[in-house]
């Protein structure tokens, strides 16, 4: 692993989503994959287990002992229906069984964030949930969601931010969370880190353009 040179700021994820949301910022960041397993450890609630990962990425990243000075972001998300964590699908037949769980049904999208300085001597770790409602669809909808590929790489078997939009009646709370980084509340954490972000940017934003409920 190579140092981000000139970058004060590091991704933890190789995740296109979550590059995406905090290439809004308008800082520049370096890439770093932590090569930490999403595995779900035992007898934790959702809210522990993303809070957990997110910790470890960020420690993996920082232990290699390679960086420069500079502030590492890593993130988990993982969907929570009535307190049980579903994941990502296996198959087309494991994406098509959690798709049948969540129709009708309002679920809890639940990431953890960690920040963490470089050398360690100071960290910031928070978890946001966001309540997803889902639409009756049928089973034939969710045949066709499945056939297009979309849900095989996502927490909950769908992207709302894509396709999986369309199976989706309504948001609570804040959408980017949903698609894997909760921004508005990372952008107050950063700024406790020296982070300089204009104060009156609304950083998180809706598709639509409006800003996220946490940034009004």
């Amino acid at each position: 692993m190579t140092s981000p040179k000139g970058s004060v700021l590091i991704l933890a994820s190789v995740s296109p989503r979550r590059k995406e949301l905090l290439s809004r910022l308008g800082y520049p960041f370096e890439v770093l994959e932590s090569g930490v397993l999403e595995d779900e450890p035992p007898g934790m609630t959702p809210r522990e287990t993303v809070q957990y990962l997110a910790s470890l990425k960020a420690d993996s990243v920082a232990d290699t002992g390679t960086l420069e000075d500079g502030i590492i972001l890593a993130a988990d998300t993982v969907i929570d229906l009535d307190g049980r964590i579903l994941g990502k699908p296996g198959d087309h037949g494991d994406a098509v069984r959690i798709l049948k769980e969540l129709g009708g049904r309002t679920h809890r999208v639940v990431t953890g964030v960690c920040l963490l300085t470089s050398c360690k001597r100071k960290r910031s770790l928070f978890s946001v949930a966001t309540d997803v409602n889902m639409k009756a669809y049928s089973d034939e909808e969710i045949g066709v969601y499945v056939e297009s590929g979309e849900p095989m790489d996502k927490a909950g078997a769908y992207a709302v931010q894509g396709l999986g939009g369309n199976l989706v009646a309504s948001v609570q709370g804040c959408y980017n969370n949903v698609v894997g980084l909760p921004l508005c509340e990372v952008v107050r954490h950063l700024t406790s880190f020296g982070l300089p972000l204009d104060p009156h940017r609304a950083y998180c934003t809706l598709p639509s353009g409006e800003p996220c409920p946490g940034e009004r």
